[in-house]
């Protein structure tokens, strides 16, 4: 099952790149971008976060809160945030719970090279101030991109 347009969104408690506990219901109000990754680290997922970091003030002017999940461990998360300044929290989905609830797990990562199991799809989330979801983006292929124009028109809806 995943999670669709219209639907509310699933709340969840996950620590932050600081191990700080960090809960999406906290940010009703406000809207939130919710970003699954794959891994920390690698090509693609570095160039959506800086992206996202990069047009941060776009998001903010939105009066949108940017997160990125990934099941990546807040330590390995930590380095990453150090070595590209996200500007927003980066979230360990280490025990699959939250990619699982949006439906946004592979089975297999990757299995002609890799076969790791339990791994973020990459994926956008775009959820309103009263923690409806007006976006939804679920992406089959790690090399995906999501559609950054559709998440900021979703924003101003």
């Amino acid at each position: 099952m995943s999670v669709t347009e219209g639907s509310a969104a699933p709340d969840f408690t996950l620590k932050n790149q600081n191990a700080e506990d960090v809960t999406l219901s906290s940010f009703k109000g406000k809207n939130v971008v919710l970003l699954f990754f794959p891994f920390a680290n690698t090509a693609t997922c570095t160039k959506e976060m800086c992206t996202f970091r990069d047009e941060l003030s776009i998001y903010k002017d939105l009066d949108a809160q940017v997160l990125g999940i990934s099941v990546d461990s807040p330590f390995s998360l930590k380095m990453w945030d150090e070595k590209n300044n996200y500007g927003f929290p980066l979230l360990s989905d280490f025990n699959k719970e939250v990619s699982t609830a949006y439906g946004c797990l592979f089975e297999s990562f990757v299995p002609a090279k890799y076969d790791y199991k339990g791994v973020s799809k990459r994926s956008a989330f775009v959820i309103n101030a009263e923690g409806i979801v007006t976006y939804a983006e679920i992406l089959e292929s790690p090399g995906d991109e999501p559609n950054y124009e559709k998440v900021q028109q979703a924003l101003k809806g």
